[in-house]
């Protein structure tokens, strides 16, 4: 909800979400505007943990690797779309707890390409990866892609997936 009322407020054509534990580069904002072109549609930013822990490391280069190479559309604590085109598809679908940000870069993909931007970084806390622990994170990203790919999860809740 919030982030769609954000949409609605924002002045705007470029529109640019953050999770709540993800920030950006001091120069982001000027990579982003020189680099998504009005070809793409939605993208996403290199992540990067806050930590240099060895398992942190390798995950965001898996996560950054399955993003450049348009393996899965989704995004790295960041998404990047023009505001005319999240009007367009209805922003966020609000009834989704899980893969909605990838839900909205499919839709927005109909407007144009997926962009994963390499040359700067959104760095996310990695406090739910230290409190669950990164066996059980990596777990759950595997259940959720499986189910993705069998089943619907527009009804899913997220602690029915743990």
């Amino acid at each position: 909800f919030s982030r769609n009322l954000g949409a609605r407020l924002a002045t705007g054509d470029l529109l640019i979400f953050l999770d709540a534990d993800t920030i950006l580069e001091p120069h982001a904002l000027r990579t982003i505007a020189e680099q998504f072109t009005e070809r793409d549609a939605g993208g996403t930013l290199k992540g990067q943990p806050d930590s240099p822990r060895f398992a942190y490391r390798l995950i965001y280069w898996l996560k950054n690797f399955i993003h450049r190479f348009v393996v899965r559309n989704g995004s790295s604590g960041v998404i990047i779309c023009w505001k005319k085109h999240f009007t367009s598809v209805g922003g966020f679908d609000e009834r989704l707890e899980l893969r909605e940000n990838s839900e909205l870069i499919r839709r927005l993909k109909r407007f144009g390409s997926y962009r994963y931007i390499g040359t700067t970084a959104a760095t996310t806390s990695m406090r739910r990866y230290d409190r669950r622990g990164v066996k059980h994170i990596v777990w759950l990203w595997i259940k959720l892609w499986f189910l993705s790919l069998f089943s619907d999860l527009s009804h899913r809740k997220y602690e029915s997936v743990r």
